[in-house]
């Protein structure tokens, strides 16, 4: 196409020729992905099994280097060949609009000029001497911000073929003018399109590649987000991805990986090539952004960049991308087994603080991994997920001292939501007929996942709702989780100062008011570690000291958000943990044993019960109620 596209051009535009282009470099596309495939699964594996030394680790980085070229290559010939297909879909409306102007001209024995004028025949009387009024012709007048015109200009003579002639020419110069708009914003997109020489795909190789997705989806919206079925539900959805051909996904995985690996209902091995996909494009989009939480959001995502293209481990089941992103503060949803194919799976919510970076990615996801591994070794088919799908409450303490009670409230009714929608995924997809699915709260994460219980139907395909070092779920009883009494699992040690914390009420009626709060809610979050430690550690002396002065409450079974999920009027079934360290007194910081639940070295009979729940199994250690 050119500037000076005509409408006989466009008449005789044969826009199947782009599609055939198209198909061209989806089959480059497919082609580098099955090759990337390739390395990474059958010769980078086989490699790091059968050899060792100098030479094996010179050849393991060539290869690593050639997985990521076919990589970025997978990526850019999909972006090509979803531009092409877009610009043949818009051309066509246009050529369509076209020809059907064309056609009524014809109809009407119209004569269409090169210039796109119509000349229209003598008709009508002159109403003076009773003549054929004579022909004439018209010229388009077509402006995008007013429209067509108007019909005949005031002193056009009054021949009936007059305003229809003006009708068609104004839609020829119409359809011609959003076909050369169409040409153009096209032709920039794809100049776009281009490769740095050389064979080295770097940071800033990728930082290229996510301005150009960027691109893409601007001129393609039209062509493919519009059938997303965002609004639908995940059963929807799922149906929705079932009946597109193998083309249309690769299509939608190669433009939108951010909406597709993120969207509930899709099949989990889609949701993890998309979001490995769109991974890379966010390190390129971060890589060149200073801020510190774009830095913070980088170390996170590199980590588990450097996890998934980890050698597998023995014991350890697959580890899958089921969501990830840079908005708020960052999401992340990780997987150790598919989710789609195991009939246990177990979705855990972390507390406070939580955000995607570095400590995320090391901590969350490890207690992620030790529990899939946990119940794996009861039985096969089980998966366990982090889920951060939502904005946890952050630190600074000054941000919590303004209003913790309303924040804490409207973080955890939104993740709940956003919870609920994952977990109704999980349903939609997982290929077993009755699976068994647990839903794991810790620190203020139970307390989400105790308002995701509550929220009408409860969480969706639930069975068993694990709560670990809870504040409270806001519910007086474990029946109202909604799974029943029997199915509701508590772990919390007795030196686990978040499990003990005073009620609102009674912080109030001593005078800790708002700096209460606060205190509070950093406590919640003290099993991060990292450059806050010092800052919670600081808070935590006065929670701690203040659990004493609390020690003779009126009501001992209410704590923070309500009734104490480890108190005997609570009713659920309280496993038995390790005591852990006492906060500050034994040397190990404000408060170690809320950080120990998962980890099967340090509490072992905890990790050891939480892999039984998940795995449907029975013989729990249990411990008295409090």
């Amino acid at each position: 196409m050119t500037p000076v596209l005509t409408w006989q051009q466009l008449r005789d535009l044969k826009y199947a020729e782009l599609q055939d282009a198209a198909d061209g470099w989806a089959e480059v596309s497919n082609r580098a992905d099955a090759a990337r495939d390739r390395v990474s699964n059958e010769m980078t594996n086989r490699l790091t099994e059968s050899q060792k030394g100098e030479a094996a680790s010179a050849a393991l980085t060539r290869l690593v280097r050639l997985d990521r070229n076919f990589e970025y290559l997978y990526a850019e010939c999909g972006l090509i060949r979803t531009t092409l297909n877009s610009l043949a879909f818009e051309l066509s409306g246009s050529q369509t609009q076209l020809k059907g102007a064309l056609q009524e001209a014809a109809h009407l024995k119209f004569t269409v000029h090169p210039d796109g004028s119509v000349s229209y025949p003598a008709d009508g009387e002159n109403i003076i001497d009773g003549t054929r009024l004579p022909g004439g012709s018209a010229t388009g007048a077509y402006s995008p911000s007013l429209g067509p015109s108007s019909g005949a200009p005031p002193l056009a003579p009054p021949n009936p073929n007059h305003a229809k002639a003006q009708d068609i020419a104004d839609r020829i110069l119409k359809a011609v003018n959003e076909a050369r708009e169409t040409d153009r914003r096209f032709s920039e997109t794809l100049a776009k399109l281009k490769a740095a020489p050389g064979l080295a795909v770097d940071t800033k190789t990728w930082t290229d590649a996510a301005a150009d997705a960027a691109a893409v989806r601007d001129v393609a919206d039209d062509y493919l987000k519009d059938n997303i079925p965002q609004d639908k539900s995940p059963a929807e959805r799922r149906a929705w991805w079932a009946g597109l051909t193998p083309e249309q996904r690769e299509e939608y995985r190669a433009v939108y990986p951010d909406v597709i690996g993120n969207l509930d209902g899709i099949p989990a091995e889609t949701r993890d090539m998309a979001n490995r996909d769109n991974l890379q494009l966010l390190i390129g989009k971060l890589e060149g952004q200073n801020s510190e939480a774009a830095q913070s959001q980088l170390a996170g995502l590199k980590s588990i960049d450097g996890q998934l293209r980890a050698d597998p481990q023995p014991g350890v089941p697959p580890m899958y991308l089921l969501g990830i992103g840079d908005q708020g503060n960052g999401r992340a949803i990780v997987s150790f087994g598919n989710p789609d194919t195991v009939k246990n799976v177990s979705a855990y919510v972390p507390g406070l603080g939580t955000a995607l970076d570095e400590s995320f990615a090391k901590n969350d996801v490890q207690r992620a991994r030790d529990t899939a591994v946990g119940a794996a070794a009861y039985d096969e088919s089980s998966a366990a997920i982090v889920w951060l799908g939502y904005d946890a409450p952050q630190l600074p303490a000054e941000q919590l001292a303004d209003n913790a009670g309303v924040m804490f409230d409207r973080d955890a009714r939104a993740g709940a939501q956003a919870y609920n929608k994952f977990m109704a995924g999980i349903s939609a997809t997982n290929q077993n007929t009755d699976p068994h699915v647990t839903a794991i709260g810790h620190s203020y994460g139970s307390f989400t996942v105790g308002q995701a219980a509550q929220q009408s139907g409860g969480i969706p395909g639930a069975d068993d709702i694990v709560l670990l070092g809870s504040p409270g779920t806001g519910a007086d009883s474990a029946k109202d989780l909604g799974v029943g009494k029997g199915h509701v699992y508590v772990g919390a040690a007795d030196n686990d100062p978040v499990t003990m914390m005073p009620s609102k009420d009674e912080s109030s009626a001593l005078g800790a008011g708002t700096a209460g709060g606060a205190s509070a809610g950093l406590v919640l979050g003290l099993g991060m570690g990292g450059p806050a430690g010092g800052l919670i550690g600081a808070a935590a002396g006065g929670v701690v000291g203040g659990i004493a002065g609390f020690s003779s409450s009126e009501d001992e079974s209410q704590i923070w958000f309500g009734t104490d999920p480890a108190h005997k009027d609570f009713g659920a079934t309280r496993f038995k943990v390790d005591d852990g360290a006492r906060p500050f007194v034994d040397g190990q910081g404000a408060t170690p044993a809320h950080s120990n639940y998962f980890n099967p070295l340090k509490d072992p009979e905890s990790a050891d019960n939480i892999a039984k729940i998940v795995a449907g199994q029975d013989g729990l250690t249990v411990q008295e109620h409090r």
